[in-house]
């Protein structure tokens, strides 16, 4: 599948902006990829929601094999092959990925992080702590018995 192959297939469903990734294309709208273009086949985003969806047509995750074993990627299923030739249908199925890409999204936001402590400069750190007006006593003195 070509880029411009991709942008007529998702026409119905609307602006889609395509990169190129690993050995196809990664597919985004609104800033979310949502979408993986690979020799393998096109395979939309799904998460418990859309995974139903996908196993009633016979769809299959996608897999790669490394050295040693088979690797299963359950957030991108393989989109059947009837909806390359019902572009509304595909359109639907698009923003169903789309949503569960933003769920997932949402998902994985950082937490907030509680405040953090304020930094001890390395040359406070190495003297005692001690309050300012007694520093200030302890150098008035050492200044009075120099003399």
């Amino acid at each position: 599948m070509d880029r411009d192959f991709l942008i007529d297939l998702f026409a119905d469903f609307g602006p889609v902006t395509i990169r190129k990734m690993f050995s196809g294309f990664g597919i985004s709208a609104d800033g979310t990829n949502f979408a993986l273009s690979l020799r393998a086949g096109l395979y939309f985003r799904a998460d418990d929601q859309t995974i139903p969806q996908f196993e009633a047509e016979g769809s299959q995750p996608f897999q790669y094999q490394t050295r040693t074993k088979t690797v299963t990627v359950n957030s991108y299923w393989q989109l059947p092959a009837r909806l390359f030739d019902d572009s509304e249908e595909l359109a639907d199925w698009a923003r169903a990925a789309l949503a569960a890409a933003q769920r997932a999204a949402l998902r994985k936001r950082p937490k907030a992080r509680k405040a953090a402590k304020p930094k001890v400069s390395s040359k406070a750190a190495s003297k005692p702590a001690v309050g300012r007006k007694r520093a200030a006593k302890q150098r008035a003195a050492k200044k009075t018995t120099r003399r």
